[in-house]
Order: C-alpha cells, then sequence, then structure tokens
C-alpha cells in the first residue's frame, strides 16, 4: 500500500509557505506593474533595446502568470483545491515568459547571464509554489 498520499494532518509550516507564496507572487505583479510603467526613453541604451526588442506576448504572458498565480496563492492560503490547476496556468504563463526571452533573436544577443539568472529563478520559484499545491492536495490539506 502506498502511504504517500493518504490524507494527513495539516503541517506546521504549511500556513507560512503560503503566505510566502503570497508574497512571491506580489512581488511578481509589482515586477510586472513596473515594467508596464517603465518610460523606455528613460532607460540605459542596453536595457532600452532589451525593452524594445520584446515581443508584446512576453510580458502578456508574464501578466496573466503573476495574477493567476496570486489568485492562486490567495487560494492556497484559504486551503481551496482551486489553487492547484490555478498555479499550474501560472506556471504555464511563466514557461510562455521564459520561452519569449530567447524567441526574438535580438532580444537574445542582449540578454546577460544574470537577466537568464534571474529569469531561471522566477522559473523555478513558479515551479516550486505549484509543486506545492500539488504536494497540499495529494496529502488531503486542501478541501
Amino acid at each position: 500500500m502506498d502511504d504517500r498520499f493518504t490524507p494527513r494532518p495539516l503541517a506546521r509550516w504549511y500556513a507560512p509557505a503560503a503566505v510566502v507564496s503570497l508574497l512571491l507572487m506580489l512581488l511578481g505583479c509589482l515586477a510586472y506593474g513596473m515594467h508596464l510603467l517603465t518610460d523606455p526613453a528613460t532607460l540605459p541604451l542596453d536595457q532600452r533595446a532589451m525593452f524594445e526588442a520584446e515581443p508584446a506576448w512576453g510580458p502578456a504572458a508574464f501578466g496573466i502568470a503573476t495574477a493567476l498565480g496570486t489568485i492562486g496563492s490567495l487560494l492556497l492560503i484559504t486551503r481551496r483545491k482551486a489553487a492547484e490547476p490555478l498555479l499550474l496556468l501560472s506556471l504555464a504563463g511563466t514557461l510562455v515568459w521564459f520561452a519569449s526571452l530567447f524567441a526574438v533573436g535580438p532580444l537574445r544577443d542582449l540578454l546577460s547571464i544574470n537577466d537568464i539568472a534571474a529569469a531561471v529563478g522566477v522559473l523555478a520559484l513558479s515551479w516550486t509554489i505549484f509543486w506545492f499545491a500539488r504536494h497540499s492536495r495529494q496529502r488531503g490539506w486542501l478541501r
């Protein structure tokens, strides 16, 4: 018998982890808002070139991913099963945004190692929050 997925009592670390998930998603919303409000004319030339080279669907996917991730994290705090599919969609949006960084040649050529590392970090955090929701559902912590 596989006991990995049997219902278990709620772990003491669940609530802090759910709050941290929400804070990280709100940080993504803040980053998206700053991106929307940025005037490219005020940026240094290298950043302006990156800003102008990115396809419109890249930031749109990031915005959708952060919005769905924030809602999904709120649902994690309230322990609702709907959190898992929303966080899966958020992860998919993050993957689309990540792909947009490499889809356009001029943008890909302008990316530094730090830019790529930050994007990988965002992708890893998004996956970790989705994994947390999936793990919580499997343990019976979501209703």
